[in-house]
């Protein structure tokens, strides 16, 4: 599970990747004619206050640091401790990951340098420009790739750049071979695997960072089931790796103590206390089984479901859930082959997800074409639980106003919505910013289809297919919502994590809208609920 807390997130920047650094203060000196100093001159006086004003922050500074010296030195030995022989490990192989992205770099710099354009721009930073930063992430192996996925999902944390070339650490990850998944099976079940299941099969159905998932079926009742399991290693891994990042974030701002403005140390914690929950299976059953009980409260278990958890062969690494069968949203043909009409499972599944973010105390945050299907029973079925998002009543009211200016498009009203949700420290000019957003949303009609159909159609696998639109769906949706961002930060406004959360989901259900029902106004049809009484002491805000 990941739950993305978003008070460490709000309004952080990231100095380290600042185009416009304040250029250094500028003051009159004195002429070198002058044969005597004259203290009283108008150009030493204010060098002389801001030498004074320089070393008084010094002191300053020195005096925090030197208070807060032992509290770093503690944090340094006690996550050192807790890390053991495998932070030795793995540093060894962060070694070897640089050595070998470095060469590449050193090769590709060499072929460059003999052309006459000269050293690319991006290539001139080295190891921190996008690409090689995604190779060496890619090369250290899960934690890595799993930040990266979390650069590329966080367009309002980082620059455009970043999250575009992260998207490829959305691509299928390499699986693990099945002796060593059966070893995990016995060492969680406690027991022989067979005397728990009836078949297992060796390929997995999907394979991803952390974990991967074997089609199975249970002895006895002969249920059809998946398992997930947890990657051998990986806990050990992302613990060393996430206590290095946050010994590294310490240090920085213990150096740079204007880092701390930034809640480097606060989005690092953060993070790790998501990345760690999400190699817990029983955080994840626990969303998946307080899913379905919404279902069953809101009598909705003839239109959606979420895979049964069977708790008796579930622990914390290895979790066995109900097998459902169907196509992703994105697969047309399939989808008219199963039901009547496409646009009311469209309509459903927007209604149950709506429902959700009210009704639960976590929503689905995931929603691309590999976790939202439509099942061969006409359901729609939710999958994976594993990166759910909570959500402020006030933030959910601001969206509520934003998401009512997209269907009348008062762009007025949207742009007070965005002002209402962004942190930001000046006064913003709605007028100016509202014609922006109108030029950003008119464009959403223009988006490009045919790709993601095509790939639906693939006559290849399901598995393909599916990787193929998630893939897809990241890019593009990603690309979309950056426009969104970058307009919005041009007048200075930064955005919870929560707001990027429901966004991208929101892109998603526009992609099906799309294609499952091109007339269909997702803002506007009134058989679509969106609107609550949650946080109604906020929505004098917008009046």
């Amino acid at each position: 599970m990941a739950i993305i807390s978003v008070s460490a997130l709000r309004g952080a920047r990231f100095p380290l990747f600042t185009n416009n650094p304040q250029p250094f203060p500028q003051f009159p000196i004195p002429s070198r004619r002058s044969s005597k100093l004259n203290f009283r001159s108008k150009g030493f006086t204010p060098f002389a206050r801001y030498a004074q004003s320089q070393q008084d922050l010094f002191s300053s500074r020195l005096q925090d640091g030197i208070e807060n010296l032992p509290k770093l030195v503690e944090d340094i030995v006690q996550t050192s401790i807790n890390t053991g022989p495998r932070g030795a490990l793995r540093l060894a192989q962060g070694i070897q990951a640089f050595l070998g992205v470095g060469g590449e770099w050193l090769a590709d710099a060499s072929k460059s340098t003999n052309s006459s354009a000269g050293l690319p721009t991006q290539m001139q930073l080295g190891l921190l420009s996008p690409q090689y930063l995604r190779r060496l992430f890619e090369r250290m192996g899960a934690t890595y790739i799993k930040l990266g996925q979390f650069i590329a999902s966080a367009p309002t944390l980082f620059p455009a750049e970043y999250v575009q070339e992260f998207q490829n650490c959305f691509d299928r990850a390499p699986s693990v071979p099945f002796q060593e998944i059966q070893a995990i099976l016995r060492e969680e079940l406690g027991r022989p695997i067979d005397s728990v299941y009836e078949y297992v099969d060796p390929t997995p159905v999907a394979s991803a960072s952390i974990a991967q998932v074997h089609a199975a079926r249970l002895k006895g009742s002969q249920d059809n089931v998946v398992i997930k399991v947890l990657k051998p290693g990986i806990k050990d891994i992302l613990v060393a790796d996430l206590n290095f990042v946050y010994i590294v974030a310490r240090i920085l701002e213990f150096l740079n103590p204007e880092l701390s403005r930034a809640s480097l140390v606060g989005i690092v914690k953060d993070i790790r206390e998501s990345m760690l929950e999400e190699v817990d299976f029983y955080k994840e059953a626990a969303n998946i089984e307080a899913f379905r009980s919404y279902l069953e409260a809101m009598g909705l278990t003839r239109q959606a479901t979420a895979p049964k958890v069977y708790q008796h062969c579930s622990t914390q690494r290895i979790l066995t859930m109900e097998r459902l069968y169907g196509v992703p949203l994105t697969d047309l043909d399939s989808i008219s082959s199963l039901v009547s009409s496409p646009e009311t499972s469209l309509i459903t599944a927007l209604n149950v997800w709506f429902g959700s973010l009210l009704a639960c105390e976590t929503f689905h945050a995931d929603v691309h074409a590999g976790n939202l299907w439509l099942l061969r029973d006409g359901r729609i079925g939710f999958l994976d639980f594993g990166i759910v998002g909570r959500i402020s009543p006030k933030t959910w009211t601001a969206m509520e106003v934003f998401l009512a200016s997209i269907a009348t498009e008062e762009y007025e009203s949207m742009a007070s919505a965005l002002i209402e949700m962004g942190a930001t420290n000046k006064d913003v000019d709605v007028m100016a910013f509202a014609k922006d957003l109108e030029k950003i949303f008119s464009s959403i009609q223009d988006l490009d289809t045919d790709l993601i159909v095509a790939t639906a159609r693939d006559t290849t696998t399901n598995a393909t297919a599916v990787s193929a639109n998630v893939v897809v769906d990241e890019r593009q949706m990603n690309a979309l919502f950056l426009d969104v961002i970058r307009v919005s930060e041009s007048y200075g406004l930064k955005f919870p994590r929560e707001f990027a959360l429901l966004m991208k989901q929101l892109l998603y259900f526009d992609r099906y809208t799309r294609l499952l029902a091109p007339n269909l106004n997702m803002l506007q049809d009134q058989r679509i609920s969106i609107v609550s009484n949650r946080g109604s002491t906020y929505k004098n805000s917008f009046r």
